[in-house]
């Protein structure tokens, strides 16, 4: 029993960081879609934020002038994404994609260009990135049955984007549900028309929808790069930004619903690193590559079974023409 706990709490622990770029990603398509703009470019823009952490982070071995200039990359592309959508009024799903298959070239040919390491950077040393910390008692409690290595191993030892990834998540719910931008964020998503016909300015509302939405990417993007790891890659988002946006339509396009399907879709993915070079009983070892699609499988199957019960915002990917 003592055996399976401790395993259980070290995939829960897993859990919590896998999901932690999921979350920052779900919560930034949340913005962006209650507005009323599709936003497929996740991926992109946390595949950009990624890239430039690391080359900031290991240039200046500064981990919060890589966040900064993440996160400032990061809302270039959104405001690049809004400038398509939103000014020129194109097609939302297109110019996600487009980002998506520029920065995914992009960061390969600067990488090849800059560090001549087959489009990606050095590794970066633990100063420049952020670590884990362990919070006030949890050496003192580790000892303690259950409670101890609850608070130690699953609450304590993250590094701080982790921590700000859940807090965002009560924090977007606030903004959403008390503020007077969040009703008008709420209302321009269902009748931009009843919203510019009260003198708001739809157009000025999406953008700041997607600045956020940049900003959140940027953490995501950092947090992949130089804290659950310690360089780019090529791809190194490996899809994440597509998981988010399931997570976004598993959980209704609400705040608390969607930390729940990415905390599950985390926890697949941990159970799958887990389940690697496992011997089941009559089936022997599973395939390495079943494995590692698994998480991708579930989440095929979980919008299958729930994609027609959510129900998104009704203006959701039509541009808005205002009468003159």
């Amino acid at each position: 029993m003592t055996e399976f706990f401790e395993v259980l709490v070290l995939t829960l622990d897993a859990t919590l960081r896998v999901a932690t770029p999921l979350i920052l990603a779900a919560m930034a398509g949340m913005f962006s879609e209650r507005s009323g703009v599709v936003d497929i470019s996740l991926e992109g823009k946390m595949l950009a934020a990624a890239f430039v952490a690391a080359a900031v982070a290991y240039l200046s071995s500064s981990p919060w002038l890589a966040l900064l200039a993440a996160m400032v990359v990061s809302t270039f592309f959104a405001m690049l994404h809004g400038f398509a959508c939103i000014t020129h009024r194109g097609n939302q799903v297109v110019s996600g994609v487009a980002i998506n298959i520029l920065v995914a070239g992009l960061t390969i040919v600067l990488g090849l260009v800059w560090f001549k390491e087959g489009g990606q950077t050095p590794h970066i040393s633990n100063e420049a990135r952020f670590t884990s910390i362990d919070l006030p008692g949890a050496q003192l409690l580790a000892e303690v049955p259950v409670i101890g290595s609850l608070y130690s191993e699953l609450i304590s030892g993250h590094n701080m984007l982790v921590y700000l990834a859940f807090a965002a998540v009560p924090l977007s719910w606030w903004v959403i549900y008390r503020t007077r931008f969040g009703l008008r964020l709420r209302a321009v998503g269902e009748n931009p028309k009843a919203v510019d016909t009260a003198g708001i300015n739809v157009a000025w509302l999406r953008y700041r929808a997607l600045m956020i939405g940049g900003l959140l990417c940027g953490i995501g993007g950092t947090y992949i790069a130089i804290a659950q790891n310690a360089q780019f890659v090529r791809d190194m988002t490996a899809g994440q930004g597509f998981m988010a946006l399931a997570a976004l339509i598993f959980g209704k396009w609400r705040p608390v619903p969607v930390l729940f399907a990415c905390l599950l879709f985390g926890f697949l993915d941990a159970v799958a690193v887990r389940m690697q070079g496992v011997s089941l009983p009559g089936i022997g070892v599973v395939p390495v590559q079943f494995i590692e699609a698994l998480p991708y499988l579930l989440t095929i199957i979980l919008l299958a079974g729930f994609i027609g019960k959510a129900v998104a915002p009704k203006a959701i990917g039509e541009p808005y023409v205002k009468e003159r």
